[in-house]
């Protein structure tokens, strides 16, 4: 076999790397529990030379030593780090041959992470802020917006088996700008796994007198197991969790409708408990509607799931569809449901226990299954409380600590491994709950969906207008090589939009624009990254082309793989660049994890060829397709 040259930045080393071994496995893959038999087994440590001192990677790709044909020495990645069973790819793309999953079993796991209470929390708190009209506007108005912006982040996560964090670093923010975007993400899941965590200790000090601060804390360790051992493990509870939520959900509403007939009548002229009325007030719907819309992040948590979804062919393409549709923007269909669902079970409750309890969502399941459970109603409630919130706060964790994963990982050059990160996102939502964020809830989600919605606006802006107009490229590229460090297109519109509009929600600028800080937010964004790509003529997208999978080459084999010079670790074509540096193939967390090379490869001009071995193809490939292949 010869090498394939592609062009190399000046300075760069005239050694080629090594060719991938024809026997390494595509991306040192491990079948995560529960994933079907078949896929490819993982190393439980590091692929080469492994380290015996725990934590962060030893080495790293920079300078070369001893002198202009030495390689920069190898990586070795922490046992955690390098055991993709746990890691599920937490910092890179997701490879066909691990994503083994059917597309329903993806959907369903999704969902399954959607079980969440907060909805009954936040739809009861709308409905007795702003009362039932003004209320159920704001709920319908979010879960439209939710539901559109929605859809081409799904499709795209799913597509390019990319999680929330690598689709915003090449839909518009650049390899540095998404930091930002990381930590907005991050914070989404610590606030929503302390407000879930508030509930669910609610119901522990409601069925066995618990108090709630050790319920905070017991919450908070209970999912710690789950989370740790990844995608296999979640899947397995949300699967056999399932029923009793199903029925938990809905049973309350099936006594309601024989036991209290008129009661929906009764609430659809509620006028709140806060003197709202019961007519339309604009300056409630939109107060109710930013409420609502700080759930708008929740599409990066579908994501971390969606990023497994198998590759769309002819054969599967009428259920890829209706997965991606159902377990992306889908969520938001059920999650208005709940919302409208858990104001009811608050108004009818509302006589019998408060107002402050008939915001707690175990109170109200409580008193609508009492007609028919008397004494066991409370178990009954308990159970399903507990159960719901161990679905959410489970997916609440993993998607957090791929979050701060990411964030460290640009800040630092150091990946110890996804699982460490659990430890300091727990810590910060157990920490929330401790200081009762629950009796701050609406102003909290008000000031924070300011912020989530002009991000998430700005990435579906550069994915249904940029990206078709051909201000920005066809494909979402993520890796460090290729990417500027901050791209104004989408990083600027979010910064624009969200100061504007936290200045709004403030009060700078009068009641009405107080209210509708979050259609601010929105409106802003979704001009501005379309507007400033066209100003700066799309030129910060990509820093140079990517001749290993861009969509100037031609790639017979997506799923054919190259050996990391750096790790020595068989990777698929979209996880690897031409590196100058290594004079060869890298694979994308290497390259972010290089804290010396200078990023030479983006800041001087092509002058020479970088020798890259031929791509590894999957069994069955032919010499013809090898050939193919190795233009990518």
């Amino acid at each position: 076999m010869t090498d394939t040259a592609i062009p190399q930045t000046a300075g760069a080393l005239e050694a080629a790397a090594a060719p991938a071994a024809p026997g390494a496995a595509p991306g040192a893959l491990g079948a995560a529990p529960g994933a079907p038999e078949g896929a490819p087994g993982a190393p439980d440590v590091a692929p080469k030379n492994p380290k015996d001192a725990p934590g962060a990677p030893e080495g790293g790709a920079g300078s070369p030593e001893g002198g202009a044909g030495s390689p920069p020495p190898g990586r070795s990645y922490a046992k955690l780090a390098a055991d993709e069973s746990r890691e599920d790819y937490s910092l890179r793309y997701a490879p066909h041959s691990f994503r083994r999953w059917s597309p329903g079993t993806v959907a369903g796991t999704a969902l399954g992470g959607i079980a969440y209470l907060a909805d009954f929390a936040i739809g009861a708190s709308i409905v007795f802020t702003y009362g039932f009209t003004s209320g159920f506007a704001s709920i319908m108005a979010a879960a439209t917006i939710i539901f559109l912006t929605g859809i081409p982040i799904a499709r795209a996560c799913a597509k390019y088996g990319l999680d929330m964090d690598l689709v915003t670093r090449g839909a518009g923010f650049g390899y540095f700008g998404s930091t930002l975007t990381s930590l907005i993400y991050a914070s989404f899941t610590f606030i929503f796994f302390a407000l879930e965590g508030s509930i669910m200790a609610q119901a522990m000090h409601q069925a066995i007198g618990l108090p709630v601060q050790a319920g905070y804390l017991i919450t908070t360790l209970i999912v710690i197991p789950i989370v740790f051992r990844g995608m296999g493990a979640l899947a397995k509870v949300q699967a056999w969790t399932q029923p009793i939520w199903i029925i938990g959900m809905v049973l309350p509403f099936v006594v309601l409708a024989f036991e209290a007939p008129d009661a929906w009548g009764a609430f659809s002229s509620f006028g709140g408990t806060e003197g709202a009325g019961p007519g339309f007030s604009w300056i409630g719907f939109g107060l109710g509607t930013g409420v609502a819309l700080s759930l708008i992040a929740q599409i990066g948590e579908q994501a971390d799931y969606l990023r497994f979804m198998p590759a769309k062919t002819e054969a599967n393409k009428r259920r890829w569809n209706i997965a991606v549709l159902a377990a992306g923007p889908g969520w938001v269909i059920i999650g208005a449901a709940k919302q409208l669902g858990g104001a009811l079970l608050a108004f009818v409750a509302l006589e019998a226990v408060g107002k402050t309890h008939a915001l707690e969502p175990i109170a109200p399941q409580i008193e609508a299954l009492k007609p028919w459970l008397g004494s066991f109603a409370l178990p009954a409630a308990a159970l399903f409380v507990i159960v719901s919130q161990i679905k959410i706060n489970v997916t609440n964790a993993y998607s957090g600590s791929l979050s701060w994963s990411n964030f460290f990982s640009r800040i630092t050059h150091r990946h110890p491994g996804r699982v460490w990160y659990i430890f300091l996102n727990l810590a910060i939502a157990l920490t929330l709950m401790e200081m009762n964020m629950f009796a701050a809830l609406n102003k909290l989600l008000g000031f924070y969906s300011n912020v989530g919605i002009a991000w998430i606006a700005a990435v579906a802006a550069d994915l249904v207008i940029n990206k078709r107009i051909g201000l920005s490229p066809p494909y979402i590229e993520f890796k460090r090589a290729y990417l500027y460090a901050v791209n104004p297109a989408g990083f600027g519109s979010m910064v624009i939009a969200s100061t504007v509009s936290i200045l709004a929600f403030f009060g700078l600028f009068g009641a009405y624009a107080e209210a509708f800080s979050t259609f601010i937010a929105a409106g802003l964004s979704l001009t501005l990254c379309p507007l400033i790509a066209w100003a700066t003529k799309g030129r910060y997208y990509l820093a140079r082309p990517n001749p290993v999978n861009g969509p100037g080459a031609e790639v017979a084999d997506i799923t054919a793989t190259h050996t990391c010079s750096v790790c020595e670790t068989a990777y698929e074509l979209p996880d690897i660049a031409d590196c100058p540096v290594q004079s060869g193939p890298i694979c994308s967390l290497c390259c972010s994890l290089d804290a010396d090379c200078g990023d030479v490869c983006r800041k001087e001009p092509a002058n020479g060829p970088v020798l890259m071995p031929m791509p590894v193809l999957r069994d069955g490939a032919g010499e013809g397709a090898a050939a193919d292949a190795s233009r990518v």
